[in-house]
């Protein structure tokens, strides 16, 4: 068994060339977006978890890699779109990057 440390992850970054896409599936499970823009970095969308982590979806650039990323949320399966039973669902999100859900 791995002996847990300190440590929290705090930011989570997703590049997409579906930026749009991308962001109304994760809205459907549940994450709250809003718009930012950092300077004269592009638009992209940001939303807090609970615990404080940030999640946020940025535009793909060329030489960025989007898809070696497997996710894993848990969610109140009833408020998703659409609903999911509880239990684990593998989802693919529009770039093809595999969310292992857990619903309760």
């Amino acid at each position: 068994m791995i002996d847990p440390k300190p440590v929290a992850v705090t930011l989570l970054v997703l590049y997409s060339p579906r930026l749009e896409e991308c962001r109304r599936f994760y809205r459907d499970l549940g994450l709250d977006f809003i718009a930012e823009r950092h300077g004269q970095g592009p638009e992209h969308y940001a939303a807090v978890l609970p615990g404080g982590m940030v999640f946020e979806l940025y535009p793909a650039r060329q030489g960025r890699q989007t898809d070696i990323l497997r996710l894993g949320l848990a969610v109140d399966g009833a408020t998703v779109t659409p609903p999911l039973t509880p239990g684990r669902h593998v989802l693919t999100d529009p770039d093809g990057r595999k969310v292992e859900v857990r619903a309760t």
